[in-house]
This record gives C-alpha cells, structure tokens and sequence, in this order.
C-alpha cells in the first residue's frame, strides 16, 4: 500500500547514463589493460586466442548482465524482505536496458544496499579475479559491469537525499523511483 502523500521523483536521463558508460568502461578497460601488461608481462598475442577471447568475453559479458539484474532482486530479498512473488525481471527492448524491480516499496537504507549489490558482484569480483588469474577477458568483463552500474550509482546518489527510512517504490517499466519520505518533525514534537 503506498502512502498518503505525493513522491518525489527521482529519473534517469538514459542517453546520458549511456555516454556515461561508454567513457568509463573505456577508461576502466584501457587502465586495467595497461596495469594487466605493466605488472604481470604475460601479453601474448595471436588470432586464436583473440577470437576465442571475444567470444568468451560475450558469452561470460551476456551471463553477468543476466546476473547483475538477479542480485538486484536478491538485495530486494535480503535487505528489503521482499516476498519472492513481488520479483519481476526482464528486458525492456525499447529502452535496450534489462531490468529487475519488485511491486513492494523498501525503505531507503535497503534500497541503496540492492541498487550497489550487483556493482560488488559482477564488477569488482570479476575484475580482482581477472587480475589474480592474469584473464584479460574477466578484466574486460570486470571493466564493462563496473561501468554498467553507472544508473544504479546515480539511484544511489539521488537516495542519499533522503532519510533511510523513507519508503522507495520501484517504477516496473522505467529507470524511476519514488521517494515517499516521512514527514519532517515539527519543533513541538521534538
């Protein structure tokens, strides 16, 4: 049941999210390549192995993203309590964006753990187990997810405006939440 009051709005401009991510994920891409070949010198090159690469990179890229939406709705679980019917996920072909959201609200501190979960699973591990087995593939991947969570930080950004026991609502078909936040306390109630 949603409050009595009317949300504030927080929306993403997707065009600029888009720009957004393609710079970072070539900058991150470029830098964990030159820190891959600067400390660990084990660069090699061939047809075969680079073909083989970008279709691995594809499958395992394609994998994560499913993935990425998946710990979204586990942090909804986890953090927000969220009944697994409530869970919803798929692709908005529209958009080109995939997405995963429940119908039930969350309070704000459990929000912001589920918008940054998947940023901490598919792009942080990825990447530090890109560096520990020197796979230039999972750094690339690493790279990618890492950027690709551009939208959930600017969510995260706009959610630490309000308290952390506001009540967020998950809009089903766009990146846009609602912000039911409590009612300030007067001077009386103090």
């Amino acid at each position: 049941m949603l409050p009595d009051q009317e949300p504030h709005v927080i929306e993403l401009d997707i065009k600029k999210l888009m720009m957004d991510s393609v710079v970072i994920t070539s900058g991150l891409s470029i830098l964990f390549i030159a820190i891959q070949y600067i400390c660990l010198k084990d660069f090699e090159f061939s047809l075969w192995r680079m073909v083989s690469g970008f279709i691995l990179f594809v499958l395992l890229y394609i994998v994560l993203i499913i993935l990425h939406e998946v710990f979204h709705l586990i942090g909804f679980i986890v953090f927000g309590g969220v009944p697994y019917k409530s869970l919803k996920y798929g692709i908005n072909l529209e958009l080109g964006i995939a997405y995963a959201t429940t119908d039930q609200l969350l309070p704000n501190h459990a929000m912001k753990k589920a918008l940054l979960l998947p940023f901490w699973t598919t792009g942080i591990v990825p990447t530090v187990a890109g560096f520990y087995f020197n796979s230039t593939v999972l750094l690339l991947a690493g790279a990618f997810l890492i950027a690709g969570a551009v939208g959930d930080f600017a969510m995260y950004k706009e959610l630490r405006k309000y308290p952390k026991n506001a009540l967020i609502q998950d809009d089903p078909q766009l990146p846009r939440l609602y912000v039911y936040a409590p009612p300030k306390k007067s001077l009386s109630q103090k």
